[in-house]
């Protein structure tokens, strides 16, 4: 299970003694909500693509001089199948397939239809001010030793199985994130001091790596 406190996110098993793979997901903190919104991947995907793409002095290419953390982006593909819930007669399986989760997946790309509403009330008051975007905090959460902040940039469903009603009950999801440094978080932002505290345990782990087998010569 997830939970975001004061300390930040902690990740729990819900059964300490057995060693099971832990679940990768998306949680999403709203500005207002006591309770982040957590969406589990059903099945961890198999791989994960990073891009990282170095900012350099002038604005190109970095040779050895950085003016920030990279750009890194990450495509992952996430599958939904509701074959176990059907085989168990769950009724919001049979009822609806897997049109929950997509919408769980979905919804972290929408502005909440409140704000919507009250915006298209405003405009009908003759109000030329609007409730400004404010979206939720997304961090993807792959283990302990990641937990991102990311924006969704894209996102894309296919559709690859269906019951008599058309309900789909086996999909896969391509997800693309860019996750969020702190070039792009204030410093009041919760995600700013979750990719701070990443940046320096990504450091850390380097340290642990030993590079004297390595066949470059440092000196002549």
């Amino acid at each position: 299970m997830l939970y975001f406190g004061d300390r930040g996110l902690t990740i729990v098993s819900a059964f300490p003694r057995s060693p099971r793979t832990q679940q990768g997901a998306l949680v999403a903190i709203e500005p207002l909500a006591s309770t982040p919104t957590t969406v589990l991947f059903q099945y961890n995907p198999h791989t994960l693509t990073r891009q990282l793409e170095a900012r350099g002095a002038d604005g190109g290419p970095a040779a050895t001089s950085y003016t920030g953390a990279p750009v890194e982006t990450i495509n992952v593909e996430v599958e939904l199948d509701a074959t176990d819930a059907l085989e168990v007669q769950d009724p919001t399986a049979l009822a609806l397939g897997i049109h929950p989760q997509l919408a769980a997946l979905e919804r972290l790309v929408y502005p909440p239809s409140s704000r919507v509403i009250a915006n298209v009330a405003l405009a009908a008051l003759g109000s030329i001010e609007v409730i400004p975007p404010s979206g939720p905090l997304i961090l993807f959460v792959w283990g302990v030793k990641r937990v991102l902040p990311v924006s969704i940039k894209q996102f894309s469903v296919t559709e690859e199985a269906h019951d008599p009603n058309l309900n789909p009950i086996r999909a896969r999801v391509s997800l693309g994130l860019r996750v969020l440094s702190t070039d792009d978080l204030g410093p009041l932002n919760r995600g700013h001091d979750l990719f701070l505290a990443h940046q320096v345990a990504k450091e850390v782990m380097a340290q642990l790596a030993s590079v004297s087998t390595l066949p470059i010569p440092l000196s002549r």
